[in-house]
């Protein structure tokens, strides 16, 4: 990929992560063959401007040309309009990279090994937290659950790992599913009732 590309291609990519659409999905509604949003995506291609703008406008954005000095000033509007920091950002790209890499993973060792419902089960689970922020500290349930899921794809060893795995990551989805929302989601405390909801007469 050249550096050029890099950040085209990784915001394609983000966008469509951020809308929950595979590459698949994508292609379809694009009228772009799945292989090449693929190639697109990892930098294998030269993007087409015709490609570029019909990705775009199915993934809700804009192509704007801005003058090089006023790049940090577009990123940090963009930043904040979306409700992310470039932290908060990073993290949830991490964290969906994880996911999607799990999920991949669990869906060739079950191509070969059907009848392993664990791993049809680790798909779902993997699917499913793509809705929540996976905190940082939370990335490694992923990231083992996938090296499980390589290793037992590898050598059909160590079965016992999957169901660890598979109980971790649904510990996981019930722990963010169960957790109290941020402060800024959850609004000011607001008392049951107050004095002046009583009638006076």
């Amino acid at each position: 990929m050249t550096y050029a590309n890099e950040p085209i291609a990784r915001a394609l990519r983000d966008a469509r992560q951020a809308r929950g659409l595979s590459q698949r999905a994508l292609g379809a509604k694009a009228g772009i063959a799945q292989g090449h949003i693929s190639k697109i995506e990892n930098g294998a291609v030269d993007l087409r401007l015709s490609s570029l703008v019909e990705l775009a406008r199915v993934l809700d954005l804009d192509l704007v040309l801005v003058p090089r000095k006023a790049v940090p000033a577009v990123d940090a509007i963009v930043g904040r309009s979306d409700g992310t920091t470039p932290a908060s950002a990073r993290a949830s790209r991490r964290s969906l990279d994880a996911l999607e890499g799990l999920q991949d993973m669990a869906a060739r060792a079950a191509r070969a090994r059907p009848a392993v419902v664990e791993l049809a089960r680790i798909q779902q689970l993997a699917r499913g937290l793509r809705h929540f922020a996976v905190p940082g500290d939370r990335l490694d349930t992923i990231r083992d659950a996938a090296a499980a899921v390589r290793a037992f794809h590898e050598n059909a060893a160590r079965p016992g790992a999957l169901q660890d795995a598979l109980a971790r990551l649904d510990g996981l989805r019930s722990a963010l599913a169960h957790a109290p929302p941020a402060a800024d989601e959850a609004g000011p405390a607001r008392p049951a009732y107050s004095l002046d909801d009583e009638d006076n007469g």
